[in-house]
């Protein structure tokens, strides 16, 4: 009975592992994962600083090897002042025979910029379902706040990269998706091994 308990304790555990850790990141913007709160998104906030340099924005996509979609952003880069709002696409391709449902997750580069970068529109963390043969433009709705301007840490940034990961999603007993994917593949996307989103 004990092994049993501490078997399902296990099990629970490590379900509960990947969504708990994503809200840690969300609220204290931890592993550059973009912060999220009350009064983000007020008007005051999408102002543009006129007289600040922009920052050039990058965008980066992966998928798990286990997801066979073509996942693509349709630009390579946007550049924005702090507080201006811009809108990017990225797309997504089913090339395989069957419905397939994905979850997106994501993270901002370097990490100290994370806690400003907000997104007002984006598919992330939420059921994306493709039909066979389906392709689909995902639009994403961001700017960079402007207090980053105020942080001595993020002087001399100029340079952001936001990376999305799309893996292929399943419904587990409770009926809630989850990614359908190794541990390891979960984990470094969401911030464990910042390196991956380095090498593009």
């Amino acid at each position: 009975m004990y092994t049993s308990a501490v078997i399902v304790l296990a099990v629970g555990v490590t379900y509960a592992a990947v969504p708990l850790y994503r809200m840690f990141c969300a609220a204290t913007g931890f592993a550059g994962t973009p912060k999220v709160g009350t009064g983000r998104f007020d008007a005051e906030r999408m102002v543009p600083v006129n007289d600040a340099r922009r920052i050039k924005v990058r965008f980066n996509a992966d998928k798990s090897d286990q997801l066979p979609w073509e996942f693509t952003p349709q630009q390579k880069f946007v550049t924005v002042l702090p507080g201006e709002s811009s809108l990017a696409f990225y797309r997504a391709k089913n090339k395989s025979s069957q419905d397939i449902i994905g979850i997106a997750t994501y993270n901002v580069t370097p990490d100290r910029v994370a806690p400003y970068f907000s997104k007002v529109e984006c598919f992330c963390f939420e059921e994306q379902k493709l039909l066979a043969g389906e392709e689909v433009d995902m639009p994403l709705l961001f700017f960079i706040d402007k207090d980053m301007l105020d942080d001595p840490a993020c002087r001399g940034v100029d340079d952001v990269v936001l990376s999305y990961t799309f893996f292929r999603a399943r419904r587990n007993s409770r009926g809630q998706l989850e990614p359908d994917a190794p541990e390891n593949d979960v984990q470094t996307s969401l911030g464990f091994d910042s390196s991956k989103n380095h090498r593009r």
